[in-house]
């Protein structure tokens, strides 16, 4: 179908493009910014006057809880959720039942994803056989069956020598690692971030050593082994610090942070609202600082949701035995435009960390507007305001910001040039 999107404030932050223009799509791609192709007749149009039109947003991870865990989600609603929130393309991690380590759930989750239509989806394959960190899972299979890049989530490897090999595997094969770098001991029985506000709560902690004592081991192995790796979920200072060292020596590391934890603080805990019960922990007002700065320098080059939905009574219970998790993903863009509201980040930047460097992190095909690329595309209004929770598309209603008014609307979100969600 030929669709013409009229009078948008266009960015590409891959190009630098910043200007009022037109976008011309036909056969899932762009096929003009600016004036149309001769001959060029649409068959719709979209008039986009006061809205700005950004490349697809490039979420690293959602949880699809499927399949396995139908009564938290599915992939059909995560991903209409997804794009409610100017999502077009997302990673899903392997923590699924069946764990995500063969070819034959990849297929399955592919499948589903493509009848659903809502999204773009690409797994990440489980590094391990089970998640237990024991055997290495047949990753050359893995990539072969859709699978992008390859993590234990926060399933530790308790041999160094066997993580260290796995790495090298990975690394002769130019697989990318994720890494959710937390040290199991330090992290075990932990509830919140170790300081002030747990010991007031009587909550046991988690001290930021727990992420910089396993980061800074995985980076001498990513060094030693000379793996493209990632780190994903980052909650401290302190480890984007080492992340911004190891930059600087020319490793191949990437990062990202769940845009909550740029937003929230250990402080939230002091209700005992099980909402805020994450893992790692919302950390201090000092580590948020330092997330914040590091995503505006490009230290962290990916802004995630790190969406985990939950069904109602997995958050009942009192706050220890509560499951960790927010259910985000459909507000990802009304909830990261208010770093611009705030003056933390201003839009082109904020739009490259959603899309761009999201997708450059993985090598994605995405977060680009470009002619002759994919026409995934997200319209929104800037000057309008959402209501969180107004409707409600995820199975997972764990959201802390359901009732906060937050700056922009998605209009429009369109896959392949097709319109996956309309506000």
């Amino acid at each position: 179908m030929k669709l013409s999107i009229l009078g948008a404030r266009v960015i590409d932050p891959t190009s630098g493009l910043d200007q009022v223009t037109d976008i011309h799509v036909e056969a899932c791609k762009i096929v003009a910014l600016g004036a149309a192709p001769a001959g060029f007749v649409p068959v719709q149009t979209i008039d986009a006057k006061g809205l700005v039109a950004a490349p697809g947003l490039v979420d690293l991870n959602v949880a699809l809880r499927e399949p396995g865990y139908s009564r938290k989600g599915s992939i059909a609603s995560e991903t209409r959720a997804a794009a409610a929130g100017g999502v077009t393309s997302l990673c899903c991690p392997p923590k699924t039942k069946p764990v995500l380590d063969t070819s034959a759930v990849a297929e399955l989750i592919l499948d589903r994803a493509r009848e659903a239509g809502n999204t773009k989806v690409f797994p990440i394959g489980a590094l391990s056989k089970g998640l237990d960190g024991e055997q290495l899972a047949e990753l050359v299979a893995l990539r072969d069956a859709g699978c992008v890049a390859f993590g234990n989530g926060l399933e530790s490897f308790r041999n160094t020598r066997t993580l260290c090999r796995a790495l090298e595997y990975a690394a002769t094969f130019d697989l990318t690692v994720i890494f959710n770098s937390q040290d199991h001991d330090l992290a075990e029985g932990g509830l919140a971030h170790e300081g002030p506000t747990a010991s007031f709560l009587g909550l046991p902690g988690i001290p930021e050593t727990a992420e910089t004592v396993a980061l800074a081991r995985d980076l001498l192995l990513v060094e030693q082994s000379g793996v493209r790796a990632h780190f994903s979920q980052l909650t401290s200072a302190r480890g984007v610090a080492l992340i911004a060292q190891a930059q600087a020596r020319g490793l191949p590391v990437t990062a990202d942070v769940a845009l909550y934890q740029l937003i929230l603080t250990d402080e939230a805990l002091i209700d005992f609202s099980s909402l805020y019960h994450v893992q790692p922990p919302l950390r201090t007002r000092a580590d948020r600082d330092g997330l914040r700065a590091a995503v505006k320098s490009g230290v962290v080059s990916a802004i995630s949701s790190h969406h985990q939905p939950h069904e109602r009574d997995a958050k009942l219970a009192p706050f220890g035995a509560t499951e960790p998790g927010i259910s985000s993903v459909e507000l990802l863009l009304p909830l990261a435009m208010t770093l611009v509201e705030d003056g933390l980040l201003d839009l082109p930047t904020l739009l490259a960390r959603l899309s761009a460097g999201p997708a450059e992190a993985l090598r994605l095909p995405a977060g680009k507007l470009a002619v002759g690329g994919a026409a995934d595309i997200v319209l929104f209004d800037p000057a309008a305001s959402t209501v969180a929770g107004e409707t409600w598309l995820s199975k997972g209603e764990n959201c802390p910001f359901i009732g906060h008014s937050l700056p922009g609307v998605v209009r429009y979100t369109l896959v392949d040039g097709r319109i996956s969600h309309q506000a």
